[in-house]
């Protein structure tokens, strides 16, 4: 077996953000990698695997040390994403959503009552968390979300539906936003801490998706669902500060998803183009594999430099909108072709199921989809330019 560590650029982030790489690699090279396969063919969750992760202390690797944190930078948020999704694609994702837009947005918002509550069983890891926002109307129309929640002496009431909410089945504590001023626009929105088990809200089906299988999704249905008055994530009418104010940081991290897939790429690649003989040569002799080669480990390592520039610059407080939703873009559309390259070189081999690149390739689409589609990226960028120059 040849070595791959060649496809490994050194971008000298320091020795937290290596020492980060080196323990999330080994765990999931060990406890993740090898059940990649079956949690594919399954579509199940690994529920087991969240305390390991959060003894690790990656649940909680943005949240301050006070409440069982970390204490660490979106950088080494990225590292983990990456190093997670470079074994299991799925579980990044579900991974990413438990810590960045569910436990990361109660530690930006939420008064100390709620971290106090909330926090530590998220990141120990005992309890899944969620964000919901889209509905079966509306993705990335978020104004036009119907979920209403009606004041009522201390309480809220909830009604509605939420759609494609990853971890949704399982999750414990979910963010989920509704509008409690229909008439006020972007301004009648208010963010909420939704516990499982509340009256009046329940799951419906999985849904069977094309890849992630790993990640459960699902529909969440609120009826007549009471939250109490001190579950106003932030305050009521500024869930739309909330869900902003999160989306740079949402981008970032999760672009470092799609960099997991492009490495799992070269893993896959690398060894296989010196297995491979072709007319009495290994086939990673010849050109035109060079060629190809060539471009996934290019693409790959520059979606590294402008993901973790712009994770960086989140830790700096200084990051832009169109930069988040570059990195993002970039990385997404980049790891489909890598993984539409890696099916190539493998011929044959990369089509059947025994080779995971038919996995890779199905997983990474989902990153053109979710959290902002390409087109919404796209446009988010070129108005932020347009008005930045006018």
């Amino acid at each position: 077996m040849a070595s791959n560590q060649a496809a490994i650029f050194n971008f000298d982030l320091g020795e937290t953000a290596d020492a980060i790489r080196e323990t999330v690699h080994d765990f999931s090279t060990n406890e993740i990698a090898p059940r990649a396969a079956e949690i594919d063919r399954s579509n199940t969750f690994p529920r087991d695997l969240w305390p390991k992760i959060g003894a690790l202390g990656l649940h909680g690797i943005t949240v301050e040390e006070e409440y069982g944190g970390s204490g660490l930078g979106y950088l080494e948020h990225c590292i983990a994403v990456e190093e997670i999704s470079r074994a299991s694609a799925s579980v990044g994702l579900a991974y990413g959503a438990h810590s960045n837009l569910c436990v990361n947005q109660i530690r930006r918002n939420g008064n100390e009552a709620q971290k106090r509550k909330y926090l530590p069983k998220l990141i120990s890891g005992e309890h899944v968390g969620s964000l919901a926002m889209s509905e079966p109307g509306a993705g990335s129309d978020v104004v036009s979300m119907k979920t209403r929640a009606e004041k009522k002496g201390d309480r809220f009431v909830l009604n509605g539906n939420k759609m494609w909410i990853t971890n949704g089945p399982h999750a414990e504590t979910l963010v989920v936003y509704a509008k409690t001023d229909p008439n006020a626009g972007p301004r009648g929105m208010t963010a909420f801490i939704i516990e499982k088990g509340m009256k009046g809200f329940s799951t419906a089906q999985k849904l069977d998706k094309l890849g992630m299988r790993g990640s459960d999704t699902c529909e969440l249905v609120f009826e007549d669902c009471e939250v109490p008055e001190e579950n106003v994530l932030n305050e009521v009418g500024r869930g739309v500060n909330v869900l902003m104010s999160g989306l740079d940081y949402e981008r970032a991290v999760l672009a470092a998803g799609p960099i997991g897939i492009m490495q799992a790429c070269m893993d896959v690649v690398l060894p296989y183009v010196h297995e491979r003989k072709q007319f009495g040569e290994p086939i990673g002799s010849f050109q035109l594999v060079q060629g190809k080669i060539a471009d996934m480990y290019t693409t790959m390592n520059a979606s590294r430099a402008y993901v973790y520039a712009v994770a960086k610059a989140c830790d700096r407080g200084e990051t832009t909108r169109e930069d988040a939703a570059g990195a993002i873009l970039y990385a997404a559309e980049k790891a489909t072709q890598c993984a539409l390259d890696a099916i190539q070189l493998l011929g044959g081999n990369g089509y059947i199921n025994d080779y995971p690149t038919g996995r890779l390739l199905r997983d990474a689409k989902l990153y053109e989809i979710g959290a902002g589609t390409s087109e919404i990226r796209r446009m988010l960028i070129g108005r932020e330019l347009f008005a930045k120059t006018a």
